[in-house]
């Protein structure tokens, strides 16, 4: 398994009606040990999460299903691996 970090930066018009059903879809993977974390920058104009995939084709076909995604909320994504070496979750 990879971990990979995903940004995105919002399009800020559609966000707040959209922005439920993404937590939602989120709070679902975090539960399933796909999400580690997510959440908004500070400046409100997009978010980061990291998940845990197989490879980037796996990660592409999750977010994808992603209702930011869906709905057209997302002006810009960026994918990309990541390998942590330190952290208290690291085994």
């Amino acid at each position: 398994m990879a971990w990979f970090l995903v940004e995105i930066t919002y399009v800020q018009e559609k966000l707040a009606d959209v922005r439920p059903r993404h937590r939602e879809f989120l709070s679902r993977l975090a539960d399933q040990g796909v999400v580690a974390l997510g959440g908004p920058l500070g400046d409100g104009s997009g978010g980061i999460s990291m998940y845990q995939a197989a490879d980037e084709a796996a990660l592409m076909e999750i977010i994808d299903q992603d209702p930011y995604h869906l709905e057209g909320v997302v002006a810009e994504r960026t994918v990309r691996e990541f390998k942590p070496v330190i952290g208290a979750w690291i085994p």
